[in-house]
């Protein structure tokens, strides 16, 4: 499958006239090394207006999202191989799959969208909300000459270690480090012989 090179530019500005854009800021994800479902949760909450403080869930109030570099997202663990869309056609025995790394392949600005949409409320404020969302393969987009805000992605707390995992990964290092010692004092030795035959 081909990786889709150009994208189309007026297509991507296109149904803009349905949105009322006043009072919106414009909001720049990067997806270049993000998460995928990570950054998805964080697009959910500010297309829906979730971080602001006149949030109403019956009113569409929520900025447009423009996300740059998605062919550059991340997935942990086995998800690349191991994840699968599913379709039907709608004829008998027609239901159809791709893995995630397929459809990386062959769109992967679908991979942000479907994640993003199935985060969503399912109601009918779900196509305004669709609307907003821009995503671009690349760093090209159409919307230089609009004020655009880069969105900081909160920073990720790590769990801290079980107790006991850190005594056993501390008694490996220490394992390691004397390991290392000994190598180094039998070096050293077999060079003072060396030089005591050589002498």
């Amino acid at each position: 499958m081909k990786m889709v090179t150009s994208f189309n530019m007026k297509k991507a500005a296109a149904g803009l006239r349905r949105i009322n854009l006043d009072g919106l800021r414009w909001r720049v994800f990067d997806a270049k090394g993000q998460i995928l479902g990570r950054l998805a949760s964080q697009i959910a909450t500010v297309i829906q207006g979730k971080d602001k403080p006149t949030y109403t869930p019956n009113r569409e109030d929520g900025d447009m999202c423009i996300v740059l570099n998605a062919k550059d997202i991340c997935v942990t663990g086995r998800k690349l191989t191991d994840k699968v869309y599913y379709w039907h056609t709608g004829y008998v025995g027609h239901l159809k799959e791709r893995t995630l790394k397929d459809q990386m392949a062959k769109d992967p600005t679908d991979v942000i969208r479907k994640a993003v949409l199935r985060m969503l409320p399912k109601n009918n404020l779900r196509n305004d909300r669709d609307r907003k969302l821009r995503i671009f393969p690349g760093s090209e987009h159409p919307f230089v000459d609009r004020p655009l805000e880069p969105y900081v992605m909160p920073p990720r707390t790590v769990r801290e270690m079980r107790p006991r995992a850190r005594r056993a990964m501390i008694r490996a290092q220490k394992k390691a480090e004397q390991q290392q010692n000994i190598d180094g004092m039998k070096k050293g030795k077999k060079r003072e012989e060396a030089l005591e035959e050589s002498a």
